[in-house]
């Protein structure tokens, strides 16, 4: 008999009623996923996984999934948002599962599928329940392309329910379409008894004997200077429009040929340009053979005047038929060179100890690049600077930069050197006469970017940013759990790498920077300038926007848009259930001491290691309350990064890993755990009901 999923909708009320499933539900063992996003749906397959491996000496599971939306998708990646919002990894990327030939140690997946590896089959005709719209994209789509955030959506679905019917007979699953408001323990001393009572937003209460927080993107409480702005709104009738997930602003309401104001230029960014441009029914077609896009406008646009610190958006992906450049091979950089630190006994330092390894390969992946695809720009022959930088990159000590710099100084002309931390401040120290000159400026730099990532891989900068890319999963390896001191974590690694990283090698599909600049020619975009100011003008009363860095224009308007993201930060979250559990202690954010002696609060909770479990104020590790996904940003980096399909655990696919140490720990306590002699109460019978909905067999 094949596992089955009942849900809870939100609208169905009241007492106990019959239950469909396979298991009883009041003397089994109670699991609750809070959260049935990605990660949520990661834990529940690695928790079925390794009772489906377990055998017949399993014990009987009932897994409740609290998630208001879809289970799969959860909130983010809802099914029915637009499909002009974009992934900004291609198809061949992300999975939800484990892939490929089964890890050591861990359960094999009994749905072994990744998002491309669903796609294809959904070509073929073997993925049911998908209509017209999606098997068009899937159809329209290669591996190396970027898919819609509806359509992983489809996937994430159909990877639930697939898991969910995999499940033995012992094992049910419980959607409960609710939001979790409230977590607390029971205070039952009861052999047997639930540790934890889980109240909903219909004020219904699930008990559990195992928690996992996969909470995902949680709303955050505005900035002081937000709540400035959202006030100034208030008071004179402008529009301010805070951080978002994308899919839930309503786009339509910004008016045509007005100017709108855009605080972002991250992924955000291009969410919103797509949609109050394509979206409203503009075209973008080719200008001819260069590449080049030219736009017709519907006439229902707003006029956008977007900025961010540095001035220009994140670099475009490289058109590529794989993830990591395949002409890309990191010497130094290496997970055995990276690690022998901790083996010996040496807490490192990002900028010390890390950077040095990377900034090699970096370094080597675009001169080598360079010299293979233009090996007549060198002053000497190509030959021999490669010769001299290799020697240079292999210099043991801090001597090895200056040894570097010097064979480039003799070989490269200047404009063609890199500076890779340059690269994030691309017109640093240059001042532009006004408005009209920055953004051209602009488009300049967004026409070379599209063409270099057209030239895939040729072009040398796309190749460093590739070896930045790949650096990145060795360095998320590092540095998780304690791995690189508190200072240097913040400092360094969070302080100056992270936004370099991102605005290179986390960028927009490459057709996104080439719609951008047919939008600048068009007259639809605008930039404001390096480090912009924001502010509310009480002279005209509106919102204006101006950089320091370009002459005599500023730019006012009605309406002020942050594009970004809720921030990800436990001790601003709005969340009812973060909020309740912070204030009851459930859960603390962590803490380290600065360099003055003072605590400094992190982003995310204090956690034990590996498998997460959560730490309560009084500093106590809770054995039964795990965490995973954004919540951990104070143990890991990058933790918004999707798994990568056929990457080994450890590495690209952390959020597996951590899924399967989660399950197996639950799975240990659950083999270990006596059922109550007690008959439950009236109310904790209500508490445990389900109402059968819907049941998926």
């Amino acid at each position: 008999m094949q596992g089955r999923v009942t849900h809870l909708p939100a609208d169905r009320q009241g007492g106990r009623v019959g239950y469909s499933g396979t298991v009883e539900i009041q003397d089994t063992r109670q699991v609750a996923v809070i959260g049935g996003g990605p990660r949520g749906t990661s834990v529940l397959e690695r928790l079925i996984a390794g009772h489906r491996a377990l055998g017949e000496s399993a014990p009987a599971l009932v897994i409740r999934v609290v998630e208001p939306h879809d289970p799969g998708p959860g909130h983010v990646w809802r099914p029915d948002q637009s499909r002009l919002f974009l992934m900004n990894t291609p198809c061949l990327y992300p999975t939800v599962v484990p892939v490929g030939a089964p890890a050591a140690g861990i359960a094999p997946a009994p749905v072994g599928l990744s998002f491309d590896a669903w796609r294809e089959r959904a070509v073929e005709g073997l993925v049911p329940g998908l209509d017209g719209d999606d098997l068009a994209e899937c159809a329209g789509l290669a591996s190396r392309d970027f898919p819609s955030r509806a359509l992983y959506g489809r996937y994430l679905a159909w990877v639930f329910g697939e898991v969910v019917r995999s499940a033995p007979p012992n094992v049910s699953v419980i959607h409960h379409r609710h939001e979790a408001v409230g977590l607390d323990r029971t205070g039952s001393v009861r052999r047997g008894a639930h540790e934890w009572r889980i109240t909903l937003d219909d004020g219904s209460r699930l008990d559990a004997d195992d928690v996992v927080l996969a909470l995902g993107h949680l709303p955050a409480a505005l900035t002081p200077e937000q709540a400035r702005f959202q006030d100034a709104a208030a008071r004179h009738g402008l529009q301010y429009w805070p951080p978002a997930v994308p899919a839930d602003v309503s786009w339509n309401r910004l008016p045509a040929g007005k100017t709108v104001l855009v605080r972002g230029l991250g992924l955000n960014f291009f969410d919103a340009m797509i949609q109050l441009t394509e979206g409203r029914g503009g075209r973008f077609s080719s200008a001819g053979d260069d590449g080049r896009l030219v736009y017709t406008p519907s006439g229902k646009e707003p006029r956008l005047v977007a900025a961010s610190r540095r001035g220009v958006p994140y670099r475009a992906k490289a058109s590529l038929d794989s993830y990591v450049p395949r002409s890309v091979v990191l010497r130094f950089c290496t997970l055995d060179r990276a690690l022998a630190f901790r083996a010996s006994g040496v807490q490192p330092g990002f900028d010390h100890d890390l950077w040095p390894l990377l900034h090699r390969d970096v370094l080597w992946t675009y001169y080598s690049t360079l010299g293979r695809t233009a090996p007549g720009v060198f002053l000497v022959p190509t030959e021999a600077f490669l010769a001299d930088l290799d020697a240079a990159l292999a210099t043991d000590g801090p001597g090895w930069e200056v040894t570097a710099g010097d064979a480039v100084a003799r070989a490269v002309p200047v404009d063609l050197r890199l500076d890779v931390e340059a690269l994030a401040h691309p017109f640093a120290g240059r001042r532009f006469a006004d408005g009209d000159a920055f953004t051209g400026a602009v488009l300049a730099y967004l026409d070379a970017d599209a063409a270099g990532s057209a030239q895939g891989e040729d072009d040398p900068l796309k190749m460093a940013i590739g070896a930045l890319n790949a650096g990145r999963t060795v360095i998320k390896q590092v540095v998780a759990d304690g791995g690189i001191s508190v200072a240097s974590w913040n400092a360094e690694l969070r302080g100056w790498f992270e936004p370099l990283v991102e605005g290179l090698a986390s960028g927009p599909p490459p057709l996104r920077i080439a719609q951008l600049a047919a939008l600048v020619r068009a007259g639809i975009v605008r930039f404001v300038g390096p480090n912009p100011s924001f502010g509310f003008d009480p002279e005209v009363g509106l919102f204006r926007a101006a950089s320091p860095w370009v002459s005599g224009d500023s730019f006012t308007a009605h309406y002020l848009v942050e594009a970004m993201m809720p921030a990800n930060r436990v001790s601003t979250s709005i969340s009812p259930l973060m909020r309740q559990m912070l204030q009851e202690g459930i859960v603390r954010p962590a803490t380290f001491l600065g360099e003055g002696g003072a605590p400094v609060t992190t982003t995310g909770l204090d956690v034990a290691g590996p498998p997460y479990r959560a730490v309560d104020r009084s500093g106590r590790e809770q054995g039964s309350l795990f965490v995973i996904g954004l919540q951990l940003a104070s143990v890991q980096w990058g933790t918004a990064i999707a798994a990568q399909a056929g990457a080994a655990l450890e590495a690209g696919s952390r959020t597996l890993l951590d899924a399967d140490a989660i399950a197996d720990a639950i799975l240990d306590r659950a083999s270990a755990w006596t059922p109550s002699e007690v008959p439950l109460s009236a109310g904790q019978q209500t508490a445990a009901g389900v109402t059968a909905a819907s049941t998926v067999d």
